[in-house]
């Protein structure tokens, strides 16, 4: 049994208690709204004096901020593992990239408020909960690597195409599919726009008019 680790079980305990209180606190931001949580209302779901809270989060923006992070964790793996099957054609890479995050926006609303709006006035996301933000934007960034796009104002008008699909979605038809049924429609509408004419075809599908041409 030598070397075995010795597990600190106070410090199990405590993330269970800190789950335990962001589980609430999305509980209560799906009940009531995103701003309209209160640190007595989280301490109440999970059986704590409002005091005692503070041993775990200093501040209700402590818990918006830990839930940032944990949303963007969550959306950050679900866009690794849908990535990893990509099909490798350019515009069957992008539409799966905007199909996963789109996906992952429309089903919570609350959740989609925190990763994507300034809802909560004041709150700023911490470097450490900000970070898996960026390592989706990287991943995406990658994805367009890959077939030769590089000019950030392609990305952002991807994500301003995909971001406002999701937006309309949310405001008009929560639950439905009237914009999601939009998505592949856009995004080969931004693929044809792109000019990929020195793009070598290796890395991309050939146009309808250069398979005419070969």
């Amino acid at each position: 049994m030598l070397g075995t680790p010795t597990r600190d079980r106070q410090a199990e305990r405590r993330e269970a208690t800190r789950l335990e209180i962001l589980d609430a606190a999305w509980a209560l931001a799906r009940e009531e709204g995103l701003a309209r949580i209160t640190l007595r209302e989280v301490a109440d779901r999970v059986g704590m004096r409002a005091p005692s809270l503070y041993t775990h989060f200093d501040s209700k923006n402590a818990i918006y901020d830990a839930m940032f992070g944990q949303a963007w964790t969550e959306c950050l793996a679900v866009c690794e593992a849908s990535l990893a099957g990509a099909p490798g054609d350019v515009r069957g890479d992008l539409r799966l990239g905007a199909r996963t995050f789109f996906d992952f926006a429309v089903g919570d609303i609350p959740r989609h408020q925190l990763m994507n709006l300034r809802t909560i006035p004041g709150f700023e996301p911490s470097p450490a909960s900000y970070a898996p933000a960026v390592a989706v934007m990287d991943l995406t960034r990658e994805l367009f690597a890959r077939h030769g796009i590089t000019a950030d104002e392609d990305l952002d008008l991807y994500v301003a195409v995909v971001g406002g699909l999701i937006d309309s979605q949310h405001a008009n038809d929560p639950g439905g599919d009237r914009w999601s049924r939009l998505l592949d429609r856009a995004v080969d509408m931004f693929v044809d726009n792109l000019d990929l004419r020195g793009i070598p075809r290796a890395v991309r599908q050939p146009t309808q008019q250069e398979e005419d041409q070969t």
